[in-house]
């Protein structure tokens, strides 16, 4: 079974479990320690006449505060606890990007689709990974490598495309923003079920597929 965090839409769920009050560094260094995936800093939020803008320089960046700060990004991303510390100390305010790819894939859906497949995941017994919730309002679903190669034929098979059901799968060369980062003032990402002892070990995408499809087929 899996547990959908009790406080997702409260002030104090913008913290990971058990690191209330540290720093992004710390919590960094958590993910490389802890679940043993690779981080890279990303872009951070700056208040400029009382406004909260992107250090990009955009006016209009679409995620200010959780994008990459730099196109080699991906030769950035660590999995040492001693080069993200290096990191972070040299922009604390970094967002915590996760590149995809790597330690695991994301399967990202609209939020409704979203909890309307964990509540179908949960009647099925299915043993979920770490789900983020974030601000853009989608939900991200962490699966084993190797993803976004077999997800478009085995939703073909289910009679869908994952473009009409509005899925994607997140795979080499991409990223997820992980808790606590912010997205300019629409809020920060949380964890819709939280990284525990328990799923460590990640589901492959073709466990999930089904009820993912579903819960999108039902949201179309």
């Amino acid at each position: 079974m899996f547990i959908v965090e009790e406080t997702i839409a409260g002030a104090d769920a913008v913290q990971i479990p058990k690191q209330r009050g540290e720093s992004l560094l710390d919590t960094a260094v958590r993910y490389v320690e802890e679940r043993h995936w690779d981080v890279f800093p990303g872009t951070w939020l700056e208040i400029v006449d009382g406004v909260h803008g992107c250090s990009c320089g955009d006016a209009a960046c679409p995620a200010p505060g959780a994008h990459p700060a730099r196109p080699d990004w991906a030769t950035l991303a660590t999995g040492s606890a001693t080069v993200a510390r290096r990191m972070w100390q040299q922009h604390p305010a970094a967002s915590i990007l996760l590149p995809t790819g790597r330690t695991f894939d994301a399967i990202s859906v609209r939020e409704t689709a979203g909890f309307l497949a964990l509540a179908r995941m949960e009647r099925m017994e299915l043993t979920l990974g770490p789900v983020t919730l974030t601000p853009d309002r989608r939900m991200e679903f962490f699966v084993l490598p190797g993803a976004a190669a077999k997800v478009p034929d085995l939703v073909r098979k289910l009679g869908w495309t994952v473009a009409s059901l509005d899925l994607t799968v997140l795979g080499e060369g991409a990223y997820v923003a992980a808790p606590p980062t912010r997205f300019g003032c629409r809020g920060a990402v949380q964890w819709a079920c939280r990284p525990t002892p328990v799923n460590r070990w990640l589901p492959d995408a073709e466990e999930l597929v089904s009820p993912l499809a579903y819960a999108c087929g039902r949201e179309r």
